[in-house]
Formats: structure tokens, sequence, C-alpha cells
């Protein structure tokens, strides 16, 4: 349903004070989407999944509990980083390896993710590649 006359005016007037506030926090909402948000959430998710193998490795031989602690928190953020990448989606993925400069789908492509692990993909198979004589 769309908005009225006299409600898209408010939030203009809403949206104008927010800039002359704080104009650091406008700018950030208006970059902010969905998906960035969901992204980093799902780094922190692995980070989190790191620190929870570090846990179970180095506390497993003390005590099992410790061991149990770090498998808990492994399981957890897991989970986390599912639900994550869920919300985040396909569309997501390609926001987030844009570039933040706004350029084309291909330029940015270049300087994302998606080019590192076409990068590391070339570089793993041109490195293991038989040759056939």
């Amino acid at each position: 349903m769309p908005l009225s006359d006299h409600e898209q005016r408010i939030l203009a007037e809403l949206e104008e004070s927010l800039v002359r506030q704080d104009p650091e926090f406008a700018e950030r909402v208006r970059s902010e989407t969905v998906y960035r948000h969901a992204g980093r959430y799902c780094k922190w998710a692995a980070v989190t999944f790191v620190l929870g193998v570090v846990i179970l490795v180095a506390f497993y031989s003390k005590s099992v509990l410790a061991g149990f602690v770090g498998v808990v928190i492994m399981f957890a953020s897991a989970v986390w980083f599912e639900r994550n990448l869920r919300r985040m989606g396909r569309a997501g993925w390609h926001d987030l390896t844009r570039s933040k400069d706004g350029e084309s789908k291909s330029e940015g492509a270049a300087n994302g993710i998606e080019s590192a692990v076409s990068d590391a993909r070339d570089w793993f198979r041109s490195r293991f590649h038989r040759r056939e004589s």
C-alpha cells in the first residue's frame, strides 16, 4: 500500500532531520543493506567457529567438559552462520562481492571475493595439473 502525500512529507522531514543531526549515521543507514548485515554476521560466525575449534583442541586433553564447551560453540556458530547465509541468499552474495565504489558488476567482481576464489582455484589447477606427454 503506497504512502499518502502527508505520510511521504513526514517521512522526508524525518530523513532531513536525521541527516542534519547525525550525518555519519544517516550515511551508514543509507549504504547498509540486509545482505551486508547478514554477511558481516557470517564472518563473525566463522571466526567464532574457529574459536570453538581452538578451545576444543587446546582444552580437550585437560578437561572433557572444556572440550564439550568448544563443540557447543562450534555448533552454535554453525547454526548462526547457516541462518545468516539463508537470509543473505544469492542476491546477497552478489551484493557482498560487489565493490563499494559502485562499479559495474564485472569490475566489482574483479576486486571481490569471487575473484579471489577464482584466482585460487586457477592457481591450484595450474599447480597440480598433470601434464600429458
